[in-house]
């Protein structure tokens, strides 16, 4: 198989500060350009992105203006399109005619996506067919023949490669989706499974190989990979293991590994996002970022 994307860093980018969230107030050009110039100095290449939003856009405009070297992995934020029950946080059960509703917005997400992609051919190297959409437990649930039609769909209206970014534990079961695209993007979190960081890189390690070996002649990429420095009690999580000298452990084993192998991983996350989670400061989903909210380095 010839490889498609050259290695280089890639990380995720979304760049919501102190009052300001995908539903709210977006940054401002200022900002991104503050943003982007952080990720350009320490040598990213890639970013990735989930909404193609007025915000994304003017990612993908500022990154133009001012011919800067980052290319954007770019997915439509869908929401479910049927009811998945086994989600624990939400347990909204949607009408036969709430659900068309959901289903016409998911369609004028791929619209937003298209429009972008062309628009910035030089700058969208990749599109997505959708984010966590196939888990059992998931909230945005939707079905894989839907996936398999956006992906068809992205492949007849734009240049870009074709991806879908989900859990390395859902790939095995999406054979059918796997045969539209041209780039599997896994996600694998070792936090997240309940272990310490003396176990996480070979657990990443497994989950990439295992993946693989579903799918051998398509390129495996992390579309999220990463360590958070803060979380609570109630979780899968061992708490005392989310501390920035075990983030940074992490990150140079990580690195160590996936640049001797030349595997993109786009890590997660660039920045804080204070929005995200509930009201308790120390949530993990609040503190991903490898750079704080004041964008210092951790």
């Amino acid at each position: 198989m010839t490889k498609k994307i050259p290695y280089a860093k890639a990380i995720c980018y979304s760049g919501y500060r102190e009052n300001q969230s995908p539903s709210g107030v977006h940054p401002t050009d200022s900002q991104i350009i503050e943003d982007l110039n952080i990720l350009v100095k320490d040598n990213y290449s890639y970013i990735r992105m989930y909404d193609p939003n007025d915000y994304a856009e003017s990612v993908c405009r500022i990154i133009r203006e001012n011919a800067l070297p980052l290319k954007l992995m770019l997915g439509p934020g869908l929401i479910n399109e049927v009811n998945n029950t086994g989600c624990e946080w939400n347990k909204t059960i949607y009408t036969d005619e709430e659900l068309k509703i959901r289903r016409e917005h998911n369609e004028n997400q791929f619209k937003s996506l298209v429009q972008l992609a062309n628009k910035y051919k030089d700058v969208i190297f990749a599109v997505s067919v959708g984010n966590e959409n196939t888990p059992d437990w998931g909230e945005n649930s939707v079905p894989q023949q839907r996936l398999c039609h956006y992906a068809d769909l992205l492949h007849k209206e734009t240049d870009a490669l074709v991806t879908f970014n989900e859990g390395a534990l859902e790939w095995p079961k999406l054979t059918e989706l796997a045969k539209h695209l041209d780039v599997i993007s896994i996600h694998s979190y070792p936090l997240w499974y309940g272990l310490t960081l003396e176990e996480a890189i070979d657990a990443n390690k497994k989950d990439y190989e295992n993946v693989k070996a579903c799918y051998p002649n398509k390129e495996i990429l992390f579309s999220e990979a990463g360590w958070t420095t803060s979380s609570i009690p109630g979780n899968r999580m061992i708490v005392s293991e989310t501390n920035v000298e075990n983030m940074k452990k992490y990150y140079e084993s990580f690195y160590q590994w996936i640049e001797k192998e030349e595997i993109v991983s786009f890590m997660f996350e660039a920045f804080d996002e204070p929005w995200k989670g509930g009201s308790n400061p120390a949530e993990a989903e609040k503190h991903w970022g490898i750079y704080n909210v004041d964008r210092s380095a951790k």
